[in-house]
């Protein structure tokens, strides 16, 4: 598993948007994300899990999941390229509650 934190819409530290993102190993259980989010204590944090060339990607707030967050959906993508997950020039495809983005 890997965590990240990122402001989202600058480029400046400590200004922004932000959320966290957290990479999965493996699947957890809702109420696992809950408590993650909640520790977290952002306005979102997005959860990533990849199958195959798809990341199924979630968003909690502290306190409940919600079923779309766009600085949290930047971020979750930044961090991929950024990390090297994902090459340059491959696109991004989450699979959300929301439909695919």
């Amino acid at each position: 598993m890997k965590i990240f934190q990122v402001d989202a819409f600058t480029n400046e530290a400590f200004n922004g948007n932000p959320a966290g993102v957290c990479i999965l190993d493996n699947l957890k259980s809702d109420s696992w994300m809950q408590s993650f989010a909640n520790e977290m204590n952002l306005s979102e944090t997005a959860f990533l899990f990849r199958e195959n060339k798809v990341f199924n990607l979630r968003w909690f707030t502290p306190k409940t999941e919600v079923s779309l967050c766009g600085h949290a959906t930047l971020a979750s993508a930044h961090i991929l390229w950024e990390e090297k997950i994902l090459k340059d020039n491959q696109e991004a495809i989450f699979s959300t509650k929301s439909g695919l983005l």
